[in-house]
């Protein structure tokens, strides 16, 4: 990555890879084939070929899973909620395994935007506190950064956002 004027030069796009710096903004979303599993703590939380996808530029796909894709026995309300400039205000969850809970490392949208209709009361994860998030069976790096819940996989060139100096990008 090289940096001019502030603005990053896009890593260069391998075979099979798409450029994040390729992706819209504003986020759209679209559905996926692509296989989504979490395990934690030896349990199977997600297994799903029905998840959509989250695109904006310079950040990687952040994926929500339908419910009935989810072991939803193990997560938990939590009162937050922030809210998303293009798909509305957002709800969270907490995810109890045995004597451990992960406050807020899931999310939805039960009442998204029109553009964002398709991940209606599908949830999201933040990768990073969970032991293994795979896309087609690779475990993923988390996007940097404590804010974002974008899945790096060897489907996506950066740079990406939540690197040092990438705040306003």
């Amino acid at each position: 990555m090289s940096l001019f004027s502030g603005h990053p030069t896009p890593d260069p796009v391998k075979p099979g890879q798409e450029s994040v710096w390729d992706y819209p903004r504003p986020a759209i979303c679209e559905p996926t084939t692509r296989r989504i599993q979490i395990i934690h703590h030896g349990v199977q939380l997600v297994d799903s070929r029905n998840a959509w996808r989250t695109l904006e530029t310079s950040h990687p796909p952040t994926y929500y899973i339908p419910r009935d894709d989810i072991a939803m026995d193990f997560l938990k309300p939590n009162p937050r909620r922030t809210m998303c400039e293009w798909k509305g205000q957002a709800h969270y969850f907490d995810c109890v395994i045995e004597d451990e809970r992960l406050d807020a490392v899931a999310w939805t949208y039960p009442d998204p935007t029109p553009s964002f209709e398709g991940i209606r009361d599908h949830l999201a994860f933040y990768p990073d506190p969970l032991d293994q998030c795979l896309v087609d069976g690779e475990q993923i790096t988390p996007q940097p950064g404590q804010f974002y819940g974008g899945w790096i996989s060897q489907y996506e060139a950066g740079p990406f956002k939540g690197i040092p100096g990438s705040r306003f990008w």
